[in-house]
């Protein structure tokens, strides 16, 4: 099993002080996002299926769904990715102008393996919508850095290869950038459109 969803120590203190929050203002008509004042993401230098640099302030003025993920995972990865293309795709059925505000990144963790083409078309078998990310070791490092998250290396399998234990945290970002929430993928595509009906504006 490669998942890990049990952030950094300092990553959990954080995101509980969010959640306490979230809950003071629950009953507020105007409820702040669970995220809000969080330092997760900022800039990176990756590079896209067509081999292009990406940045993350190409994406200025669009919300972000972000997911650091592998495109050889067996289970947790396609399964995550799965959930929000059925909740992206509901949403686009109800309010076609909102989802369009939206854009889906797919993040590797496991760039020696996971090239342009390969996260291209891991990205793409989900939804035409989602880019797909790659990059060196060390870009994919600072990346995992500044979104806080895990990923090491694991135990080799059957047949060869190996797994990547990470953090399966999926990201919803505003229109500058700002950390709003976590989109609750375990609970399903329409759980998932719920989430982004709350803050995508």
């Amino acid at each position: 099993m490669n998942r890990i969803n049990k952030p950094s120590s300092a990553f959990a203190l954080l995101f509980a002080g969010a959640l306490a929050l979230a809950g003071c203002n629950a009953a507020a008509p105007e409820a702040e996002p669970p995220l809000a004042g969080a330092t997760i993401g900022g800039d990176f230098a990756l590079t896209a299926s067509d081999g292009r640099t990406v940045r993350w302030d190409d994406f200025a003025g669009k919300y972000r769904i972000v997911y650091f993920g592998y495109a050889f995972c067996p289970d947790v990865c396609p399964t995550d990715m799965q959930r929000v293309a059925q909740g992206l795709k509901l949403l686009k059925a109800s309010d076609p102008d909102l989802a369009a505000k939206i854009q889906p990144i797919f993040i590797t963790i496991d760039p020696t393996r996971d090239t342009q083409k390969v996260v291209g078309e891991f990205a793409a078998a989900f939804s035409p919508d989602i880019i797909g990310l790659t990059g060196t070791p060390e870009q994919i490092d600072a990346a995992a850095k500044t979104f806080k998250i895990f990923y090491a290396k694991g135990a080799p399998v059957e047949g060869g290869g190996y797994l990547v234990d990470h953090s399966n945290i999926v990201y919803l970002f505003g229109p500058a950038g700002e950390p709003l929430a976590t989109l609750p993928v375990d609970q399903g595509g329409a759980a998932v459109a719920a989430e982004l009906g709350k803050w995508v504006k």
